[in-house]
């Protein structure tokens, strides 16, 4: 593979597999970027039209529809395929759909000869993201899930709103399932490097209520805005490009991913939203940030739900497991 040229593929050109190609492209951070989808034309389609925004990005880059041949030499494969919410109440049910999707994907993918970085974003993604490691023969540092960084963004977008303070300037991560046992780790957060308690209580225009408030709106955003527009893509293929400069820049950087937990926070053999350290051999540590006996409890019962998915999806995957 030629060092020089990092290479993306992403396999379903979607709302968000498309929107994460145009963030990448716009941001400039793959040379290469490969579309597949079972639908040649639309990838076809939306290369094409990507094409006419590479003249205007600031470095060099090439855009085209391919097949499964291409992932044997990228750096990334991004699988962003699957059934989406909108087609179903929640996340969750979804997952029996999509696992046979991701299988199929997977095994085509590593049928190549693909030794890179496995980047899922299909729903649910902590529990697809257990599927496409157990399905590929990766190793688990190498395959990971986009998690809680969406909804930590919203989170942060929110509180930012309400301290009137850039979001730089927050530091706070959501984390469990990427769904509706998703949690604030509200002990830790700091606004401006002062925990929230200190701020709260020097305050008096600021209330708990509120934070209460937000936490609650950021699990329900998802939802709103579908309701409002359709699709959520935006905020997803940001985060999508996000992770990707974290992984192409060896950036060591720590994000709110979807992680492989085995031992950490009392949890084993499970994908689920952690701050974990992301350079270009994927992910490499699961930060255990200190929790309140709450945020431990709201963990394990995240936990709970996504473990009790996966049952009878490993039946489902009986003899395609590497």
């Amino acid at each position: 593979m030629d060092v020089l040229k990092n290479k993306v593929v992403i396999i379903g050109t979607g709302f968000v597999g498309s929107t994460y190609a145009y963030a990448l492209v716009n941001h400039s951070i793959a040379e290469e970027i490969v579309l597949i989808d079972m639908n040649r034309e639309k990838a076809e389609g939306e290369a094409m039209d990507l094409n006419h925004a590479v003249p205007f990005a600031s470095t060099p880059m090439k855009v085209w529809q391919g097949d499964y041949s291409e992932c044997q030499d990228a750096n990334i494969v991004c699988i962003t395929a699957g059934v989406s919410q909108s087609e179903e109440v929640t996340r969750l049910t979804v997952a029996e759909k999509n696992t046979g999707i991701i299988t199929g994907i997977v095994e085509r993918v590593m049928a190549s000869g693909f030794n890179g970085i496995l980047l899922v974003a299909s729903n649910p993604v902590d529990v697809m993201t257990y599927v496409a490691w157990k399905v590929s023969g990766l190793p688990k540092n190498k395959v990971l899930g986009s998690g809680t960084l969406l909804d930590t963004a919203r989170y942060v977008h929110l509180l930012s709103r309400y301290f009137e303070i850039d979001t730089k300037n927050i530091q706070g991560y959501i984390l469990g399932e990427h769904g509706d046992s998703q949690f604030p780790v509200t002990s830790q957060l700091t606004i401006a490097g002062k925990n929230i308690k200190d701020v709260i209580q020097s305050n008096p225009k600021y209330r708990w209520s509120d934070i209460e408030e937000i936490a609650s709106q950021t699990k329900q955003a998802a939802y709103l805005i579908s309701e409002l527009k359709g699709p959520t893509y935006y905020g997803i293929g940001m985060s999508l490009m996000r992770l990707t400069r974290a992984i192409i820049k060896d950036e060591n950087t720590v994000l709110p991913i979807s992680a492989y937990v085995n031992g950490e926070y009392g949890e084993h053999d499970i994908y689920i939203g952690v701050p974990a350290l992301v350079n270009r051999h994927g992910w490499q540590e699961v930060y255990d940030i200190p929790l309140s006996d709450d945020e431990h409890h709201k963990f394990k019962e995240s936990a709970d739900t996504l473990k009790e998915t996966l049952v009878p999806l490993m039946k489902l995957l009986k003899g395609n497991v590497v």
